[in-house]
């Protein structure tokens, strides 16, 4: 990787190992013997080959499974930790929040912990002084901010934490996870500064599970995989690769292996009638060549089309109008079930809307073979909010025996049994506008989506 000067965060071929040990007694032969050549652990390395540089006022994050290097790769570019081979460069004030306890002395109480802090960055008693009031509203811990820390609650403790790392006017924002940890209204608080110092021009960098988080709030990501760089790029890109590599330890076990249609043996696929699923004209397909498909090799997306209810290409609908989406896959590997699915992403980067043929409870065919060709129509009524959108198409898979079974399943347990297959980040896009002529008024909602519902007005007597 060619040196930035401009980056603000620059990493190049950045390695830690580790040596572990079988045995606690090897530790203490290894101490003992190493100058005779003697070698009683082995290497694991936390971190290999990983680059990347960060620019200034950019929002970044990292992601992967636990143990995938993350949070080494973060106490290195915070200075509590050496790298093995590479090089890391941070320029400007680093301002950290690593996992609970990362700095604070739990004998002292807050107060004394947020001067602390001040002093390791090295600012100034009187410029922490100014500062402490901003920061001790922020947390809002009443009393207990004369408390020793170890006293608190790992929400007090995150609190107080973020308040002074968000609060010293750093210019690089490190953390690690700890926003999990705070109540809803508490993280929404955080986010809020977060965009402010966003806007302030600070770098951030953010390491978390929470991948609507890291779609909606950063700009590019990493995904480290076994200590490597697996991919760097969009976050929404990102994000959904992630979900590929997670679900790899549990593919061979679940991948489907059906016989071939020449098989006596073969279970017949089960077609949908034609009349069922119409389907546009050749002309009415978007440009889908340079789109990327994250993809696992099962499937690939050959046709993606929006009409509206005319099945007429179509880009622009009024609100509250229905628009129809189309998607063509090839299976590129026999499947038993298909599920086929739908985003809606707005200007801000929330998720607004998902849903898949399995929440719709649909007929659905299975086992289809390799060579065939699925076809997808989803209807949505779009009552959004005014604005421009983009949609991501995704493809899965599960077992037959499992979607038989599907409304036994608590979500998470039907999840964890579900293949992604391949998903069309940013397949197309399309509009919401105010609806010309509309009964009872031309807006139907305020607020991101419109939910259904009733509404009565009583009068009574005041008397």
């Amino acid at each position: 990787m060619s040196s930035n000067e401009g980056a603000v965060i620059a990493v190049e071929s950045l390695g830690k190992r580790y040596t572990l040990y079988d045995k606690p007694q090897d530790r203490l032969k290894q101490m003992l013997f190493w100058r005779f050549g003697r070698h009683y652990g082995h290497p694991f390395w936390a971190l290999k080959d990983v680059s990347f540089e960060i620019q200034p006022g950019e929002t970044f994050g990292v992601i992967g499974k636990n143990g995938s290097g993350k949070s080494t790769l973060l106490q290195i570019l915070a200075g509590t930790l050496g790298p093995t081979v590479g090089s890391s460069r941070v320029r400007g004030r680093v301002s950290a929040l690593l996992e609970l306890g990362a700095g604070f002395n739990p004998e002292f109480t807050g107060r004394e912990n947020v001067y602390l802090y001040g002093n390791i960055l090295g600012i100034s008693m009187d410029e922490m002084k100014q500062r402490f009031g901003e920061i001790e509203a922020f947390a809002d811990i009443g009393e207990f901010i004369d408390q020793p820390v170890k006293f608190y609650s790992s929400g007090m403790f995150v609190r107080l934490a973020f308040s002074v790392v968000a609060g010293v006017d750093a210019d690089v924002l490190l953390i690690d996870e700890a926003l999990a940890v705070g109540d809803i209204f508490f993280r929404q608080k955080c986010y809020r500064r977060l965009e402010k110092l966003r806007q302030k021009g600070v770098t951030i960098l953010l390491v978390s599970h929470a991948m609507t988080e890291v779609e909606q709030f950063c700009e590019r990501a990493a995904l480290l995989n076994g200590g490597r760089m697996e991919f760097l790029g969009r976050a929404s890109e990102a994000v959904k690769r992630y979900y590929l590599v997670e679900q790899m330890d549990r593919l061979p076990v679940m991948a489907p292996t059906l016989a071939r249609p020449d098989d006596e043996t073969s279970a017949p696929a089960a077609q949908l009638p034609a009349q069922e699923l119409s389907w546009p004209e050749p002309g009415s397909f978007l440009d889908i060549s340079a789109k990327t498909q994250v993809s696992n090799e099962w499937a690939r997306f050959t046709a993606v089309a929006v009409c509206n209810q005319e099945c007429q290409p179509c880009l622009t609908f009024e609100q509250g109008e229905t628009a129809s989406f189309y998607c063509e896959l090839e299976l590129l590997r026999d499947l038993e079930v298909p599920v086929g699915g739908l985003e809606f992403i707005n200007q801000q980067g929330i998720i607004v809307f998902g849903k898949n043929s399995l929440q719709y409870d649909l007929e659905t065919p299975v086992n289809v073979h390799k060579g065939m060709r699925l076809r997808y129509r989803q209807d949505v009524r779009l009552d959004l909010m005014i604005g421009e959108y983009t949609f991501n198409l995704g493809f899965s898979t599960l077992s037959k025996t499992d979607f038989d079974h599907r409304a036994s399943f608590a979500h998470h347990d039907l999840d964890s049994k579900v293949i992604v297959v391949n998903i069309m980040v940013n397949a197309g896009y399309f509009a919401v506008i105010f609806r010309k002529h509309g009964k009872p008024v031309q807006l139907l909602h305020h607020g991101i989506a419109n939910l259904p519902g009733n509404c009565s007005v009583g009068v009574v007597d005041g008397s």
